[in-house]
């Protein structure tokens, strides 16, 4: 996984660059102490200016996001398996089995170091074993210290590619939390837009054609379906829940929540109400119908009520308002207003149901809409 620009790893590759050159000074230190037990001593000076040029060239190379890959990473571990390959002539078979160390000694883990930020615990830990086989072989004698050294080695991969990785995931959780938060503004700002102008023109559609019949009448209740549906998704509700995939069915409530407002009071089981989807979707459509007949011809307080029976779902939608006198249903039906015979009664009709209606002059009016539950 590259690392991303400016990351949070950035820290980890200047430690390396810190390290390289901290862990060379030491090695100079005791390439001065063991100088007179070396079979080459000026080879040494010479694999020392070697290892302070590619220290450097590492420091810049790893800088730049673009560099930490393949090549670079290959050439470094490269370099260095060199270094420890030459050991043997520069030092000196004698000088070795008598406990003086490589040239490399602790520069060597630069690369394990570099390869665990770039790819994480495994990439680390292979990049330790290779170098550690090519310590040991270049000493060609293994100790007791020997073997702790490339113990060493390989517990500074693993740990050091486990805290780049932890390193990249908080980098893309934060990442993601920005891009969240902004998103989240910009919502809020088109919100803010949206109600100074859409709903505002929603709303007035809905007032003014609310008592008007025919291709009017439907065109301000499909605006006040809108403006509904506006106002859900602004204030980030899901104005269309989705069915579940494993059952296909749809939790009625949910479906009915969206109608809640200050004039409409939705009670529904504490449970989930599930229906197969298509049936949901109809009986909400229908609830809506019986919303807007509330709202044309009522005051547009009302309290819709679900009840989960078992083998029936009934949704009652209940108000205060004049009430429905003898006949009238027949004659709006005669009208061309087929609000309650197909948008209500056609509907629950088509599922199987039945509608009830409960109503007297001046008392109000219910609505009943039971429909049968079906193996979803």
């Amino acid at each position: 996984m590259p690392s991303p620009p400016g990351g949070l790893e950035v820290p980890l590759w200047r430690s390396i660059a810190v390290f390289r050159f901290a862990a060379l000074a030491y090695v100079c230190l005791l390439v001065l102490r063991d100088a007179d037990r070396y079979a080459h001593p000026l080879a040494a000076g010479a694999v020392l200016l070697a290892m302070l040029a590619w220290s450097g060239a590492t420091a810049a190379g790893y800088a730049r996001p673009a560099n930490r890959h393949w090549p670079l990473l290959l050439a470094d571990l490269g370099v260095v398996l060199v270094v420890l390959a030459v050991s043997p002539w520069v030092v000196g078979r004698p000088a070795l089995a008598a406990g003086v160390p490589t040239l490399a000694v602790v520069w060597l883990a630069g690369p394990v170091l570099a390869w665990a930020v770039s790819g994480g615990r495994r990439r680390g830990a292979v990049a330790a074993l290779a170098l550690g086989a090519a310590d040991l072989a270049s000493r060609g004698r293994i100790g007791p210290s020997s073997l702790t050294g490339v113990i060493l080695l390989l517990l500074a991969g693993v740990i050091v590619g486990h805290v780049a990785r932890l390193a990249v995931t908080a980098e893309e959780r934060l990442h993601r939390a920005v891009q969240l938060e902004a998103a989240t503004r910009e919502r809020e700002r088109l919100a803010r837009g949206i109600h100074d102008s859409v709903l505002q023109v929603l709303a007035l559609v809905q007032r003014r054609g609310a008592h008007l019949d025919g291709e009017a009448g439907e065109l301000a209740r499909l605006a006040g379906e809108q403006e509904a549906a506006l106002r859900a998704l602004i204030a980030g509700v899901d104005p269309a829940p989705a069915a579940d995939e494993a059952t296909g069915t749809l939790d009625l409530r949910a479906l009915l929540g969206r109608y809640a407002s200050a004039t409409v009071s939705v009670s529904a089981p504490a449970t989930p109400v599930p229906l197969p989807a298509p049936v949901a979707r109809e009986l909400a459509a229908a609830t809506a119908a019986a919303l807007d007949n509330v709202r044309r011809h009522a005051d547009g307080r009302a309290w819709v009520l679900v009840e989960d029976e078992g083998e029936t779902v009934t949704v009652s939608v209940r108000d205060a308002g004049p009430g429905i006198g003898a006949g009238r249903l027949v004659e709006a039906a005669r009208q061309g207003r087929l609000g309650m015979s197909q948008s209500i009664r056609g509907r629950i009709a088509d599922l199987g149901g039945e509608v009830r209606i409960v109503s007297a002059s001046g008392e109000g009016t219910e609505v009943e809409l039971v429909v049968p539950r079906e193996d979803g």
